[in-house]
């Protein structure tokens, strides 16, 4: 049997890509890590692998605690961590889901291609620079009062639709249709709710942005046909969550726990996992709050592919509908939801925390959307600036694997200080635009130099071994034309 060692963790060997740490101790259940050789060298240089071995403390956790082969250290449980507990007898964990919750992915087609849109890059990076609010603090595309908060914390991205900022097919291709119905906004704080209110429709700061991309690769035409993908395709890929709100949220709710179920943090080994047992009074308000924050984070999304459906407009000289600008999918990271898995032959309801992990659901499964039901849900995984991103679509093997999940990006290599010691962000921007045709605008320099290419994983590696195990499988992969960050 092929082991790996990394400090006092030693990792054994399934299968191609399937690694081990065997359940001992009070572990309550084995950890796995899927990784090829390569990868795993790279998550075993942080403490992603002893972050992964704590997770398995959590009460009712069931089968294995996972890591994801873009996995690297988090705050108490691994970025790239997928957790599932049994939602009666165990307990949810907002360590588990992270301080930006359902910080989430869409992409938006276009029947623009990539010649339609050389020589208009500066222009089109500009516009949508000056239109979309960025970078840390307030603004948004609009300034919500107490009212319009509430509203869409309970209703998502219902409101979007009611307001005007949304259509009937952009819900029809969001996960859960932009609405998680178990949301209750009087289980956020106000301060939460003061946080978010002039941020709805912002991308944020760190690692979000919005990237307009071209596709370069067809992996399989049936499921890209399905998709409404095809070759030289420009798309527009978002990345952010639920700003302020969320992360207060996840404050509030790690706060009241310290002080209200410090019996069960003192049994784990790492007090920032700090979980509530199932059934409590505080497990079911923070699901309740967790839930809006849900619904507020796909709304800001919304509101910024609305702001960019206007750019577009404005630069191309065309109605938005003309140039086909639909919704292929939103996927939330950063989440935990209740679903029905079948363990050991035995159909059960789990909390299912994805910690930087995306849902990759094939099909069949009734939380699909009609237009996917048949081919499986879209999956979208980003790359750094100066690589590919890729859509998959929901593998066969992801239920019995990964609670039906996969990676949900590249995964950071180097950390933010590192970055910006190691490269200058006005360097990168022109190398990018020099040597690789990509324009790229940020608040400073110094998000560009902490996003730099070079502080990621491959992101071609940690598709491949999620193509190959099947958990994920390749569709088509895109390549940056135009970036926008806080």
């Amino acid at each position: 049997m092929t082991t790996r060692e990394f400090g006092t963790i030693e990792l054994r060997r399934v299968r191609e890509h399937v690694w081990e740490i065997p359940q001992e101790g009070e572990m309550n259940a084995p950890a796995r890590v899927l990784a090829s050789e390569a990868l795993l060298e790279q998550i075993g240089q942080d403490k992603t692998l002893e972050q992964l071995r704590n997770a398995t403390h959590l009460p009712g956790i069931t089968k294995h605690a996972i890591c994801m082969p873009d996995g690297h250290q988090g705050y108490g449980f691994p970025v790239g961590g997928v957790g599932a507990t049994d939602a009666q007898d165990g307990c949810i964990s907002p360590g588990a889901v992270g301080y930006d919750i359902n910080c989430g992915v869409r992409m938006m087609t276009t029947n623009l291609t990539y010649e339609d849109l050389q020589g208009k890059e500066a222009e089109l990076v500009d516009a949508l620079f000056e239109a979309i609010p960025s970078g840390l603090g307030g603004g948004g595309v609009v300034k919500g009062d107490a009212e319009t908060i509430d509203d869409i914390l309970a209703h998502g991205m219902e409101w979007a639709l009611d307001a005007g900022y949304a259509t009937d097919d952009d819900l029809a291709h969001c996960e859960d249709e932009g609405f998680r119905d178990d949301a209750h906004p009087e289980y956020v704080s106000q301060k939460a709710k003061d946080r978010g209110r002039n941020q709805i429709g912002s991308l944020g700061s760190g690692n979000h942005f919005l990237e307009v991309q071209r596709v370069t690769d067809v992996y399989r035409d049936d499921v890209a046909e399905s998709f409404g993908l095809e070759a030289d395709q420009i798309v527009v890929l978002i990345h952010c969550g639920s700003r302020g709100l969320g992360h207060q949220t996840c404050t509030d709710y790690l706060r009241r726990i310290e002080k209200e179920h410090a019996d069960l943090l003192d049994d784990l080994p790492d007090k920032e996992l700090a979980a509530a047992p199932a059934g409590s009074e505080l497990a079911e308000e923070y699901y309740g709050a967790m839930c809006a924050a849900i619904n507020f984070a796909w709304v800001n999304r919304q509101l910024i592919m609305h702001r960019t459906r206007e750019v577009f407009a404005d630069v191309f000289d065309r109605d938005w509908r003309d140039m086909e600008m639909r919704l292929l999918y939103d996927v939330a990271h950063n989440i935990a939801k209740k679903e029905v898995h079948t363990v050991d032959g035995e159909d059960r309801e789990l909390y299912v925390h994805r910690k930087g992990a995306t849902r990759a659901f094939p099909a069949g499964r009734p939380e699909l959307p009609p237009a996917y039901a048949g081919v499986g849900q879209p999956v979208i995984i980003p790359g750094s600036m100066g690589a590919g991103s890729y859509v998959l679509r929901g593998g066969d093997s992801s239920l019995d694997l990964t609670f039906g999940s996969t990676a949900h990006g590249a995964g950071r290599l180097m950390s933010r200080t590192k970055a910006k010691q190691e490269f200058w962000g006005e360097t990168v921007q022109e190398e990018l635009r020099e040597q690789q045709k990509i324009f790229v605008k940020a608040q400073s320099g110094a998000t560009v130099a902490e996003e730099a290419p070079g502080v990621y994983k491959d992101v071609d590696e940690v598709v491949r071994v999620s193509d190959e195990l099947g958990i994920g499988d390749k569709v088509v992969r895109t390549f940056p034309v135009c970036n926008i960050k806080g």
